[in-house]
């Protein structure tokens, strides 16, 4: 069973849209997308197990330029 994260993304003015751009490219993700709040950019991730997820986040998604920080939120199943 595949694990799941949404990834909550605030990023420095004017760099949205690259930071979607470059999110876009990253293997694993499912969606990507603009939102309104106090979060800039909702990332869906899906990767095999949980430390797929970590390594998705911390080596694809943070260095990114334009992000200044992120909240993930790992989905449960709640069957």
């Amino acid at each position: 069973m595949a694990a799941k994260a949404f990834i909550l993304i605030e990023t420095a003015v004017g760099k949205n849209k690259q930071v979607v751009e470059s999110i876009r490219q990253i293997k694993g993700v499912i969606s990507v997308d603009s939102v309104t709040g106090p979060y800039d950019v909702i990332t869906v991730v899906e990767a095999l197990n949980l430390n797929d997820i970590g390594d998705i986040v911390t080596r694809k998604i943070h260095p990114i330029p334009g992000i200044s920080r992120t909240v993930t939120c790992l989905a449960l199943k709640t069957d």
